[in-house]
């Protein structure tokens, strides 16, 4: 029998059986990882599969790579501090459901586990928005596809930066991006050298921007595409800020 315990936040549920559930969980040792939760239409277990709630794990099987079963015990519910604010709760699901589609099963990412906690408590701030986008980067990061924002690619003023590459992810100077700037991607000014303000305009600069090198690099081969949650989340933030 195999058996380990962990903590771990919730990323999605999925009916299996009569009554039970399978749920996948971001764990601090563990990675994603999938159990089969007996119970999970009862009123009680129903809150703790909620996305975004931190649980206590209890895994058991009977060899290592089978699924296995859950023991979970609410520790958090941290979606519950954003059920009246829809675009928040829509910037967890999105979280969620990114790290759910993209991280392999069973490896570890203990960073990501702790930025998805940082990310959560973020949510409660005046620069949440900002906050998002710079997670989104880290699980980029974790990815294997890394942004270069710090100095320009095509060899102009690190001071300057202004846009990014859409096919290298490389940061490119006002001057150096000038004569291709309808082929670039804005770089948000909360990122640029100055770290200019959030607002909610560059904030939306910045998902669009993530949200190309989701498409075209972790997903571009993936049979579903970039999720469903990341692509309302950023149409609402859209509405929600349109000049």
């Amino acid at each position: 029998m195999e058996q380990w315990q962990d903590q771990g936040i919730v990323l999605s549920a999925r009916p299996h059986g009569e009554g039970g559930a399978v749920v996948s969980v971001l764990t601090e040792n563990h990675g994603r990882h999938a159990g089969y939760v007996r119970g999970a239409h009862s009123t009680k277990m129903r809150g703790t599969l909620e996305p975004g709630t931190l649980v206590g794990i209890n895994w058991q099987a009977r060899i290592e790579g089978n699924l296995g079963t859950y023991a979970l015990e609410q520790d958090r519910a941290l979606a519950s501090g954003f059920m009246g604010d829809p675009l928040k709760l829509g910037a967890l699901l999105s979280a969620c459901s990114l790290c759910d589609a993209a991280l392999p099963e069973r490896e570890g990412h203990e960073g990501l586990f702790y930025g998805l906690l940082a990310l959560m408590e973020a949510l409660d701030s005046d620069i949440w928005g900002a906050a998002y986008v710079m997670w989104e980067i880290a699980l980029l990061k974790e990815l294997g596809f890394g942004l270069n924002l710090t100095r320009c690619a095509g060899g102009g003023d690190a001071d300057g930066l202004a846009y990014v590459s859409p096919k290298s992810g490389h940061a490119v100077s006002l001057e150096a991006g000038e004569p291709y700037k309808d082929k670039l991607l804005p770089l948000p000014a909360f990122l640029m050298p100055a770290r200019g303000e959030a607002t909610g305009g560059e904030v939306l600069k910045g998902l669009e921007m993530t949200g190309h090198f989701l498409e075209h690099w972790v997903f571009t081969h993936h049979s579903k595409g970039v999720p469903e949650q990341r692509i309302r989340f950023q149409e609402r933030f859209s509405k929600r800020n349109a000049v």
